[in-house]
């Protein structure tokens, strides 16, 4: 099942980054990534053509409080939603408390590993504060950089399906889980 999430009042820190609620001020922010060519279509949204675009996604954002803003040098330079997974096509987790995550990033932040960094501190909270007991995560097949990303940090393959795209197109994707007990395998074998 979809367990509940609420991080209006959460800000998590790594290294680099801080993910934290979406501000208001945040808008020049969202738009300036959210309109480069390739960055949404990464995730199956088109970019913005205008700051009304950014500013629906970015009201969006804060009202249902299940959004990251990702900080980084004092910009926000990418999201990460925590995300309902599709409860009908996976009805053997019913029993279980579980989210999906998704994640954009600004396109002159590729490469750096800041995706992998959030993507952790994003586990960390939900496996260890939150409680759940499996994340979802899926990319595009075309998406390379995705799959390393979800790869990196632990999560294991468990399907394919198809996504319909805010773009309106069908792409197959690769759907990835990460279960608690898996979670905290792995931490426990870094510190080996």
């Amino acid at each position: 099942m979809n367990a509940p999430v609420d991080i209006s009042a959460v800000t998590l820190r790594t290294p680099r980054l801080a993910l934290r609620p979406w501000r208001l001020s945040d808008l020049e922010d969202l738009y300036a990534y959210a309109c480069v060519d390739g960055v949404g279509q990464m995730a199956g949204w088109p970019p913005h053509r205008s700051r009304t675009d950014s500013l629906d996604v970015l009201s969006r954002f804060i009202a249902e409080k299940k959004t990251f803003a990702l900080e980084y040098q004092g910009r926000v330079v990418g999201s990460l939603g925590l995300e309902e997974y599709n409860e009908s096509q996976f009805p053997e987790f019913a029993a279980l408390r579980c989210r999906e995550i998704g994640y954009a990033l600004s396109k002159d932040c590729w490469g750096r590993g800041l995706m992998p960094e959030a993507v952790e501190e994003a586990l960390r909270y939900l496996f260890e504060e939150a409680e759940l007991d499996a994340v979802f995560c899926g990319h595009f097949l075309s998406n390379v950089q995705s799959a390393r990303v979800q790869k990196k940090c632990g999560f294991s393959h468990y399907g394919y399906g198809k996504f319909q795209t805010r773009m309106g197109t069908t792409e197959d994707e690769e759907i990835n889980l990460l279960t608690r007990a898996d979670y905290f395998a792995r931490r426990e074998t870094a510190r080996l």
